[in-house]
């Protein structure tokens, strides 16, 4: 269950590696139990941030706090070992010289015999390795190293998990399925949790909250829901989903016009060209409809198709279609628009 009460706080966090800032005024909070992500391209400053809030990075301006206690300040870093943090690893780090039952056992040194032993059969049964616990980790498939990494940083029951690009070495298929069971994993565990990644498939099917990081800043901290129909600018639009932008014209604080149709929603003041932003399922396949576009590309999904299709203009949308509707290059389909979220910002310069 999801709390109020923040676990974790990122106060205007700033970190540079000499004359290079990288993280730039960072600022978001997760409540106890959420599971958050920090979602961006490469560079732009997520792994640095993760770093910082682990402690092993010394934060140069700005406070991180964990359960109201400060951990990270100019000049005062609580030392990472006293963080009660979990970490996971890009490359699991796993000890190849140990059995799987040691590899997820080895932060519990100290712990009396019996707890110890129910801690690890807990553990190995949540992440569904209780038969292999006698194996090595060069014994194991990726996907089963993944979750012996979970389950070692899980065993000492920490305050904050933190995963680190978590599924990059994995193939895609077996990426999305691991993704919606480290989910699984985490809530069953009853951790708070921040997933880095440059991959939105994966912070969409994980996370309960995003933040998308753009050159040290974070440009939005939403919901996946809110960053797909209500991206906050240009940048996050761009970078979340597919979908094009057409110029359009405010015919009033109500109404836009594009060139196929007029859409109702939210405009910049009368008069003014703007850009709108078409997803590809704010595009229909409709025969009926006497508004036609060319098949200029298609990429086949399996249960759908992405049309590229060539308006009367010259400029090009996407549809999203079923697969059964599977048109030739070069044919004119009818289209009509389903817009329920309007999207629109200045035309970039």
């Amino acid at each position: 269950m999801i709390l109020n009460t923040p676990l974790l706080e990122v106060a205007d966090l700033r970190h540079s590696y000499g004359d290079h800032e990288v993280v730039r005024g960072v600022s978001f909070s997760l409540s106890r139990g959420a599971i958050g992500c920090l979602l961006g391209p490469s560079g732009c400053g997520k792994t640095t941030v993760l770093r910082c809030i682990a402690g092993f990075e010394a934060v140069q301006a700005g406070e991180i706090r964990l359960n109201a206690r400060a951990v990270s300040r100019p000049g005062t870093t609580l030392p990472p070992e006293k963080r009660r943090i979990g970490m996971v690893f890009q490359d699991y780090a796993l000890f190849p010289h140990l059995r799987i039952a040691d590899n997820i056992a080895f932060g519990l040194h100290g712990w009396p015999k019996e707890e110890k032993g129910a801690r690890l059969r807990e553990l190995a049964e949540l992440v569904g390795l209780s038969k292999v616990l006698r194996k090595y980790p060069y014994e194991m498939s990726g996907g089963q190293q993944q979750r012996v990494a979970l389950a070692r940083a899980l065993a000492p029951r920490p305050e904050l998990l933190l995963l680190d690009e978590p599924f990059s070495n994995l193939d895609v298929e077996l990426r999305e399925r691991l993704s919606l069971e480290v989910r699984d994993i985490i809530r069953a565990s009853g951790a708070t949790a921040i997933l880095v990644t440059h991959d939105q498939h994966e912070a969409f099917a994980v996370a309960d909250e995003i933040g998308i990081l753009q050159e040290g800043s974070i440009q939005q901290w939403d919901s996946a829901y809110n960053l797909y129909h209500r991206p906050a600018n240009r940048f996050v639009a761009d970078f979340v989903g597919q979908g094009v932008f057409l110029p359009a014209t405010a015919l009033s604080p109500r109404e836009l016009e594009i060139e196929l149709g007029v859409l109702k929603g939210d405009a910049p003041q009368d008069g003014r060209t703007v850009e709108v932003l078409l997803r590809p399922d704010d595009v229909v396949h409709d025969d009926a409809s006497p508004t036609q576009a060319e098949v200029v590309h298609k990429a086949f999904r399996g249960a759908d198709i992405l049309y590229t299709l060539r308006l009367a203009s010259g400029r090009k949308v996407l549809a999203l279609v079923p697969s059964h509707h599977n048109h030739a290059l070069g044919e004119r389909i009818g289209i009509r628009l389903d817009v329920d979220h309007v999207v629109a910002f200045q035309p970039e310069t």
